[in-house]
């Protein structure tokens, strides 16, 4: 049996990544699998730590070149989060898909059988598909954070605050509400039979949340004082040789 795995929120190009931390692990699943999915914030254009966002552009699609060169056996697919939103990173895409036949690319969601794959951003308030598509332009226009701010923002991240408030800001039930509206919204709802949904962007990594007969999994972020999840989906694909 080939393996369906799923990860985000790796923020890639910013300092307080710690996706390096994790290399070996994810090497490993990229061994066994036949599906990848990222499921978006995998860059972090908004943190980045290139003086120049040209550079931070090429080294992100060199970063998924080297995905699709090194493991063709296996279908990748990239759902976009928000702090993935760069005009000339998303220009590229296209062009990436049409070079790499294992390479694909989805804006706001990916639908597979029973399984639904996003970013998980439409957590923050009720959304349909026109609601979320603003909020993503918007980041099209938000300005790259500076030396000051990143590592203000470093020190909040390496106290005990964020994974604390997270419970508080992101309760379960409230995010598996506001994603089973937004998946309904778009006509993929339990009713069309999705049972299960895998997300990030919160910053909370969770696994086997049931809410209204459809079942959640986070894997939480590759950041320091977080607890990331390299996410193996539970599917039936037969090894294909």
């Amino acid at each position: 049996m080939k393996k369906w795995f799923f990860v985000s929120d790796l923020h890639l190009l910013a300092k307080r990544s710690q996706a390096e931390r994790y290399k070996e692990a994810l090497e490993r699943a990229l061994g066994q699998a036949s599906r990848f999915v990222l499921g978006g914030d995998i860059f972090d254009f908004r943190w980045a730590a290139a003086k120049e966002m040209g550079w931070a552009v090429q080294e992100a699609i060199g970063w998924l070149e080297r995905l699709a060169q090194q493991h063709p056996h296996c279908q990748f697919h990239f759902v976009l989060g928000n702090h993935d939103h760069h005009w000339g990173f998303l220009c590229q895409l296209d062009g990436l898909a049409e070079k790499y036949a294992n390479f694909h690319w989805h804006p706001y969601y990916l639908r597979l059988g029973e399984h639904v794959f996003l970013h998980g951003d439409v957590a923050e308030r009720k959304m349909g598909p026109e609601k979320l598509a603003a909020h993503r332009i918007r980041w099209h226009y938000r300005p790259r954070r500076g030396r000051l701010m990143s590592e203000l923002y470093e020190l909040w991240m390496v106290s005990r605050l964020p994974r604390a408030l997270g419970p508080l800001v992101y309760p379960k039930r409230r995010v598996a509400r506001r994603i089973l509206t937004y998946l309904r919204r778009i006509g993929h709802g339990p009713e069309q039979g999705v049972r299960q949904v895998y997300f990030g962007h919160i910053h909370r990594g969770f696994t086997g949340y049931r809410y209204r007969g459809v079942t959640f999994h986070n894997a939480g972020p590759a950041l320091r004082g977080h607890r990331f999840r390299l996410l193996e989906v539970a599917t039936e694909e037969p090894l294909v040789k």
